[in-house]
């Protein structure tokens, strides 16, 4: 059943699509079914998708599969999808304690692949770039590591003008990346904190799409954008959010009386931050 179309965009920032194994356009039609319009689809990690990179072109199969992903979800939806590329940050881990990589050896590989990824901005084929540092506890050569890789990400950032979603450890403070950002030539709110809270000092905040975050995040007036997460994974069907939970949090913010809020995660900060314009690529 479709529910009354909303009188706004309604666009998730970040999640997953995996038609092979998950529920792919079937989530897309969910999404748009509650009022949904325009999705940024993150590549999946590179493991999830049988990619184990020895070099930076091995990458490649990944994003071209996204790139396949979005053409099609943008083909089921009143307005479009734009795909996120990079390279996440668990993947030192997997190369590091599980493959015999040394941490200088896989920073040389993710930046690597963040570089390839960057080909695609540059074409006009992606949107943006993805990156950051492990959530979980690491060694400091690791650390170290993931914030090089990090930094290459903003230095590309800066060279394409395109914004740099970050995977990180849970926090309400993270002015150190944003001004790592702006010391490679980013500006601080072209990064975006994927899976924020309502509060963020820092960067812009992609924020998990939970009631208690969303009223957190209208309440202060900050630029902010709404995810999911979803990680259309078969064997994850409760994990993170699912794919109707963003219109369906819309609904509630205006039931709520969060109209401004609505337009500043929906409209201003997506053209703020992405440079997209998600009312004229809107068809009603």
């Amino acid at each position: 059943m479709t529910a009354p179309q909303l009188e706004t965009p309604v666009l998730d920032d970040h999640l997953h699509l995996d038609p092979r194994h998950g529920r792919g356009m079937a989530a897309v039609e969910d999404f748009r079914n509650l009022g949904g319009t325009h999705l940024l689809v993150v590549n999946k990690p590179s493991w999830h998708l049988g990619v184990e990179p020895e070099e930076p072109d091995d990458f490649r199969a990944v994003f071209e599969e996204t790139l396949e992903i979005v053409a099609e979800a943008s083909e089921l939806l009143p307005g479009r999808a734009w795909p996120v590329l990079g390279v996440h940050p668990g993947l030192i881990s997997r190369l590091v304690d599980d493959r015999g990589f040394t941490p200088k050896e896989a920073c040389e590989l993710m930046c690597g692949g963040i570089s390839v990824a960057a080909e695609y901005v540059a074409d006009g084929d992606a949107l943006a770039l993805k990156s950051g540092r492990p959530h979980y506890e690491v060694t400091e050569a690791v650390w170290e590591t993931s914030n090089e890789v990090t930094r290459h990400a903003f230095s590309l950032g800066a060279e394409h003008d395109c914004a740099v979603q970050l995977h990180t450890e849970a926090s309400e403070d993270l002015r150190e990346l944003a001004e790592w950002a702006t010391e490679c030539g980013l500006e601080s709110h072209c990064v975006v904190k994927h899976y924020a809270s309502g509060r963020l000092r820092g960067p812009t905040p992609s924020v998990m799409s939970e009631r208690e975050r969303l009223e957190r995040a209208a309440e202060r007036g900050d630029p902010f954008l709404m995810e999911t997460d979803f990680v259309d994974d078969p064997d994850r069907p409760g994990a993170v959010l699912g794919p109707k939970t963003v219109p369906r949090r819309v609904r509630w913010l205006l039931e709520e009386g969060y109209e401004d809020a609505v337009r500043l995660a929906h409209v201003e900060t997506p053209r703020r931050v992405y440079g997209i314009d998600t009312e004229a690529t809107l068809d009603r």
